[in-house]
């Protein structure tokens, strides 16, 4: 099958039963995509499928195919990273740094389908990512930081 990942083509060949974080992480070693509850209730397993965030632990990479997927590793252009990433280290928005990726991703979903939302739209739309390490205050820092310097990802 064909998985477009990242705006690169990779032709793989995959069990029926094969998860996509698995395939990700293992197949085409993007290990940016954390696996951790495997049952859709983390968020760190967390990418864009054709523009749409999704718990990449609850999908077959069999429905896939074709498919556009992003993954934190796509995000920056070279060394420059995207404004999401950079308001992430200026708000100190980590702590372990497990979930980062997952929130990363979903952030700047959130901010390309709603450049400016409400603190209500903000916090509902990060819900879906867990921090066991507590760091939510600086990642709605971060989301704020990046709303701030109009931070959109043209890409």
């Amino acid at each position: 099958m064909r998985l477009c990942v990242n705006d690169q083509v990779h032709e793989v060949v995959v069990e029926p039963h094969e998860l996509l974080v698995d395939t990700l992480r293992e197949r085409l070693g993007l290990t940016g995509t954390k696996q951790a509850c495997g049952m859709g209730n983390c968020g760190t397993c967390t990418v864009r499928l054709d523009g749409d965030t999704v718990y990449s632990c609850l999908v077959l990479t069999m429905e896939c195919d074709e498919h556009r997927i992003d993954t934190i590793e796509g995000l920056a252009d070279g060394d420059e990273l995207d404004p999401v990433q950079q308001a992430f280290v200026e708000a100190d928005a980590f702590q372990c740094g497990f979930c980062t990726p997952g929130q990363i991703m979903s952030l700047r979903a959130l901010l390309d389908e709603l450049p400016q939302p409400s603190e209500e739209e903000l916090v509902h739309g990060m819900s879906g990512n867990l921090c066991r390490c507590g760091a939510y205050r600086h990642i709605l820092d971060a989301a704020r930081l990046t709303m701030a310097s109009g931070g959109r990802d043209d890409g």
